[in-house]
């Protein structure tokens, strides 16, 4: 019985093919297919997960460590800041940020990064006793400066009056805006206590008062995102001495 020439036809492609492409599990045109791709990752995955797990149970993790320069940066300055107490001698590339600074060279994570633009108020320390955005100040213009971050107020383990408010008043939901809220609340006391007036303040020649009023139009530098502002007046009017 004749073949039929289409089933011929059908057989010799089907050959072809096979001898063109090998097995699944192998490399096709250079490429890798599904099946070996993922059987490689597993693999990889396994292997270097190993000894990572190994040195988490057996190690303790590595202390902080100050970065205190950069010498191999041209034109490097020598800056010398007090911070929380500590005087740290430094040599920084001049378009270092106070924020970068405190962040990258010496780990002090407390004061965050929030717009990098000055409008957040996330970042805000007190220098000098007033606070300050630190992304819009370079670290060499504070030279010489008394800088307070929020890893600062605590005295000897005990919480700032502002910090025990925020933590009876829920003055916080997710917690990222709260270290700039805090200073910002304690350079912003000190700003009432010195009879500094506000846009909100009735009468220019009276000594102003950490009323509600007050304290929202002097802390509206700072955002919260999640909202909180009841809370944070709160807690702000509560540390002022005021229980309403």
């Amino acid at each position: 019985m004749a073949k039929d020439p289409t089933e011929s036809k059908i057989a010799k492609g089907t050959e072809e093919r096979e001898k063109l492409v090998p097995d699944a599990g192998q490399p096709i045109l250079g490429r890798v297919s599904r099946r070996s791709f993922l059987s490689h990752i597993g693999a990889a995955s396994i292997a270097a997960s190993t000894p990572v797990f190994a040195s988490v149970s057996s190690h303790a993790p590595p202390a902080i460590e100050e970065i205190p320069s950069v010498d191999g940066v041209e034109g490097a300055v020598p800056v010398t800041l007090r911070i929380n107490g500590k005087e740290h001698n430094l040599k920084l590339d001049p378009r270092t940020t106070l924020l970068d600074c405190l962040r990258e060279n010496l780990n002090l994570p407390g004061t965050k990064k929030g717009c990098d633009h000055g409008q957040c108020g996330a970042c805000t320390v007190l220098v000098n006793g007033m606070r300050l955005n630190a992304c819009l100040s370079l670290a060499a213009m504070r030279d010489g400066d008394s800088i307070v971050t929020i890893e600062g107020l605590a005295d000897n383990g005990k919480l700032h009056a502002l910090q025990q408010a925020f933590v009876k008043h829920d003055g916080f939901q997710c917690g990222y805006c709260t270290p700039g809220q805090i200073c910002s609340a304690v350079g912003m006391l000190a700003e009432i206590e010195r009879g500094i007036p506000s846009a909100a303040s009735a009468d220019l020649a009276a000594a102003p008062q950490a009323n509600g009023a007050e304290i929202r139009e002097r802390m509206s530098g700072n955002i919260c995102r999640c909202a909180a502002y009841p809370n944070i007046v709160a807690a702000i009017r509560q540390a002022a001495g005021d229980p309403a």
